[in-house]
């Protein structure tokens, strides 16, 4: 994955906190315990802490961001000139970021909100699924095979964005409300910190080491034009384009280990969402099931699958559809995986749908689970 930034001025290279940002990836590591092992108390506390009505409306939503990370958690990112608000860069205010979700328009709220029923073209410029039949059809035929509350979701998301986007607010308040703004409180300080820190890394000794300070899967080519990232996604994006301002945000996150998310959507500018700190994961598995299992995960595209399966369920179809292979081939690479014990299968009325077992996975070593969650 990259970034281009040639031309880009030093000064618009900056680093900041965003606290809608870490909503998003906290509200992740409440839905995906098993891939933060040194978050499963503050989970197991705040899940436990929530009001039923809330937890309802999360379970109905958790598709924002358990599988993917949607963009509407970045909003600064799709408004030209917002990193120059009444709260400091990015929006450091929840409420002002809130209302910076409010100023995107219809096409791009509603582009960020169904991020998990594009994966496989996220980073490629497409119609409005409100504007263009072929795209709504699409849309509407992912969402389905994803599940009933996500068909729900798009079908009232292209009717009404509207009333979505003024839904979706209230949840974030009330998360604010209930959780959010305490834990905020918490890591606030020592997100702030590790930003003037970067900063002043960046002033000093140059972009190369601020970014692997940031992360050793990022560097910067020699001649200082490409920021590359190194995730076994791929994509292209450019923090130079003049239609929503030239610029590249980092923004730590506390909750965020061993993600390493990049914003690339076109049209946006370009965000790298970085972890602070990594726990230790627990101890390798026995030699023979290690060598079964790493025997399993040696083949690239099964590599590729497990990405997708490490975040949520899929059917044989849509990773066929994804990687571009067909359904007997990916069921091959399935019934590889099955055997070393590395995913799960289950049936959900026609559909199968297989996820990785992360907490095996885990045991393979921190490398291979930082990588395809990465």
């Amino acid at each position: 994955m990259s970034i281009e930034i040639a031309g880009l001025p030093p000064e618009r290279i900056v680093f900041e906190i965003s606290p809608l940002a870490e909503l998003g990836v906290a509200l992740h590591a409440l839905a995906e315990p098993g891939h933060h092992p040194g978050l499963h108390g503050w989970a197991t506390a705040t899940a436990a802490g929530l009001k039923p009505d809330l937890a309802d409306r999360l379970h109905e939503a958790d598709f924002l961001w358990r599988s993917t990370f949607s963009d509407v958690f970045m909003p600064f990112a799709g408004l030209p000139a917002a990193l120059s608000t009444a709260c400091g860069p990015a929006g450091a205010c929840f409420a002002e970021e809130l209302d910076m979700l409010g100023r995107l328009d219809d096409e791009r709220f509603v582009a960020a909100a169904l991020e998990f029923t594009c994966a496989s073209t996220y980073g490629t410029p497409s119609p409005s699924a409100l504007t263009d039949p072929a795209r709504r059809e699409r849309a509407l035929e992912l969402a389905a095979t994803r599940g009933p509350k996500q068909l729900d979701f798009t079908r009232r998301l292209l009717d009404d964005p509207a009333s979505v986007r003024t839904w979706v607010r209230r949840l974030f308040e009330d998360c604010d409300q209930s959780f959010f703004a305490d834990t905020w409180r918490r890591v606030r300080p020592q997100l702030a910190a590790d930003a003037r820190h970067k900063t002043e890394l960046l002033r000093r000794k140059g972009l190369a080491e601020a970014l692997h300070a940031v992360s050793p899967a990022l560097a910067v080519d020699e001649d200082r034009t490409r920021i590359s990232a190194d995730k076994l996604a791929d994509g292209r994006t450019t923090a130079v384009d003049p239609a929503v301002g030239a610029g590249l945000s980092l923004i730590p996150s506390s909750f965020g280990w061993p993600h390493l998310m990049v914003l690339h959507a076109p049209g946006w500018r370009p965000v790298i969402h970085y972890p602070v700190g990594s726990p230790e994961l627990p101890g390798p598995a026995p030699v023979e099931l290690l060598k079964l299992r790493m025997e399993a995960l040696a083949h690239p595209m099964r590599m590729r699958l497990c990405r997708n399966l490490a975040r949520a369920p899929y059917t044989t179809g849509e990773l066929a559809d994804e990687y571009a292979i067909t359904a007997p081939e990916v069921s091959r690479h399935l019934a590889v995986l099955k055997k070393a014990g590395l995913i799960s299968t289950r049936r959900r009325g026609r559909y199968v749908l297989h996820q990785l077992d992360v907490s095996a996975v885990a045991r393979l070593g921190s490398d291979f689970l930082e990588t395809v969650l990465r």
